[in-house]
Formats: C-alpha cells, sequence, structure tokens
C-alpha cells in the first residue's frame, strides 16, 4: 500500500516538473516556438521585449560612454558635452535598441522583416507623421483655450543645424520604440492570438518604459499618464492594421516628439523640452488639464483627442473588414 502511495506520489511529481519544464520552454525568448496558449505566448512576447530592450540601452549607453572616453570626456568627473549634445547622443544611441530587435526578429524568430511590418513602402510614415502634426495642434490648442498652457515667446535665431539633427534624432528613437513594440510584439502576436490579446501586451511594453519618468509625478498624474501610454499604443496598433506596416507608427511617434520638445518646448514624457525650441510655451499651474511636470501626455484633454482619433481609425478598419467580408 505504501509502495503505491509512493508510486502515485512520484508520478504526480514527475508530472508537475515536466509542466513547469514545458512552460519554461515555452516563454524563453530564446527560441521561436508559437505552439503553445495564447498566454505563454503572450509572455513570451513580453520577455522578448524585455531582453531586445534592457539589451539594446546597455549597449547603447556604452557606446555613449565610449564616445565620451573618445572625445577626451571623463563621464566619472562630470565632464559631458553640451545638453543638445547629449540630447543627439541619447537620441542617435536609440539606433542600437532598434537594431537588437531586428537581429532578434531575423535569428531568433527566424522570420521575415515584412512580417514585423516593416515593409518596402515607407509612404505611411508621412502620413503618420502628418496625422501626429495634426494631433499635437488639435491637443495643445484645446489645452490652450482652458489657460492651463500658454505662449511665452518665439525664438527667432534658433540653429537650424541642431532643430534638423534632432530631427533625425527623433525619427531614429521614435522608430526604435515601434520595432521594439509595434513590431517585434504586435507584429509577432497578432497573427497568433486575438487582436485583444496582441493590443493588450503590446499596451503593456510601451507603458513600462515611461514608468520610469512617471514616477516623479504625483498619484493621479501617474493614473492619467498611464491611460494616455494605453490609449495612443492602441491608435499605434490600429494603424499598423489600418496600413499593413509600422511605418505610420513609427512617424506618428517621431513627429509628435519632435514637435512637442523641439517645436513648442513643452516637457516631453517627463522631460523638459529643449532649449532650442522654435516657439516657447509654458504650463500654468500644474493640473490634469495641462499633465503637470510630465507634460501633455498626462492631459486628460490630450487623452480625449488622442481616444477619438483611435476611435476614428478602429472603425475605418472596421468597415473596411465588413467591406471585404460581404
Amino acid at each position: 500500500m505504501k509502495e503505491n502511495i509512493a508510486s502515485t506520489q512520484l508520478s504526480v511529481s514527475r508530472k508537475s516538473t515536466g509542466k513547469v519544464k514545458s512552460f519554461l520552454k515555452n516563454i524563453s525568448p530564446f527560441n521561436n516556438r508559437t505552439d503553445m496558449p495564447a498566454a505563454q505566448l503572450a509572455l513570451k512576447k513580453l520577455l522578448a521585449f524585455g531582453l531586445c530592450y534592457l539589451a539594446g540601452i546597455f549597449l547603447a549607453e556604452g557606446l555613449v560612454i565610449g564616445v565620451l572616453f573618445g572625445c577626451g570626456k571623463n563621464f566619472l568627473h562630470g565632464e559631458m558635452f553640451s545638453d543638445s549634445i547629449m540630447t543627439l547622443l541619447k537620441l542617435y544611441g536609440m539606433i542600437v535598441p532598434l537594431a537588437v530587435s531586428v537581429i532578434y526578429w531575423k535569428v531568433t524568430e527566424k522570420r521575415k522583416l515584412a512580417e514585423m511590418g516593416v515593409t518596402k513602402n515607407i509612404s505611411g510614415w508621412f502620413i503618420g507623421a502628418v496625422l501626429g502634426i495634426l494631433l499635437i495642434i488639435v491637443s495643445v490648442s484645446a489645452i490652450m483655450v482652458t489657460g492651463t498652457i500658454r505662449y511665452s515667446s518665439f525664438t527667432a535665431d534658433n540653429n537650424i543645424a541642431i532643430l534638423l539633427l534632432m530631427l533625425g534624432g527623433f525619427i531614429v528613437q521614435g522608430a526604435a520604440e515601434e520595432f521594439l513594440s509595434r513590431g517585434l510584439v504586435f507584429c509577432g502576436l497578432r497573427d497568433k492570438v486575438s487582436l485583444p490579446v496582441a493590443i493588450g501586451a503590446n499596451a503593456i511594453v510601451f507603458t513600462l518604459p515611461h514608468l520610469s519618468t512617471l514616477s516623479g509625478s504625483g498619484a493621479v498624474y501617474i493614473l492619467s499618464g498611464i491611460l494616455s501610454l494605453i490609449v495612443i499604443s492602441c491608435l499605434f496598433s490600429f494603424l499598423t492594421i489600418r496600413t499593413k506596416s509600422i511605418w505610420a507608427a513609427c512617424g506618428l511617434h517621431s513627429m509628435w516628439n519632435f514637435c512637442l520638445s523641439c517645436v513648442l518646448g513643452l516637457n516631453l514624457s517627463g522631460s523638459e523640452g529643449t532649449s532650442s525650441a522654435v516657439i516657447n510655451m509654458e504650463s500654468a499651474g500644474e493640473n490634469l488639464l495641462n499633465g503637470g511636470k510630465y507634460g501633455i501626455e498626462a492631459s486628460i484633454i490630450t487623452c480625449t483627442v488622442i481616444a477619438a482619433a483611435s476611435a476614428v481609425v478602429w472603425l475605418i478598419n472596421k468597415n473596411d473588414n465588413k467591406e471585404r467580408q460581404a
């Protein structure tokens, strides 16, 4: 009797161990398996994002430090370039995480770039860029009506070369974040799991890197900021579905960041706008209308504007699907 009980317990133990091993093997980001439950595949993509993001940022930081030392700057003693140059190094350094995501996709996932949303037709980038500019205009104008953001001055002697370099840097930075989130996670999941799961997982990886800058704000701004990040992540996903590539999301992301920081001089995701902004705007107090220290990305007005844009794109996609099925 005791032998039977012991045998049964051993069998159960082996089955449990086997399940754990199978689970760990499934979610490992170091293989290209997709034959698993949706929840496990989504978790695997989250881990793949974390791997590529952290590896990319680590290598990019090392590259920047190498440039500093190569130019005779000892960052350990606080020796740095000017704020503008350091910002440019940070922005262009994002080419490293972008490259890591592409290498991971090609080597580990063993998939074509087109499946990542990186198509040869980049016209969608310009569509996204125009949409980004329009959303900035509508959001800032609506907030200005409330009096919580106001015009301060116009910079007539802007350094055009620096502005153009900043534009290039934000193009790289926006593309890097989209390759990692919309490309690696959303496009990697959308044909394997339900659309809500793919969009949800994508919203998580898009929001997580921003939490460090959000943490410096009050609780109410953290909540409004997270809500806005989720909403704009959905917009990026809907645009990716609509244009069948990630280029529109890249264009919107980059132009939004560039206009907010370098054209209007407003805080971008908790970071202060550049001193060389074309138009100098400033917040009047801190409240949910202007997003406080985090900037208009934590504004309930901005969130509403982006939510409306997301709903429009989603409805367009829904109507297109109905027409195809008719």
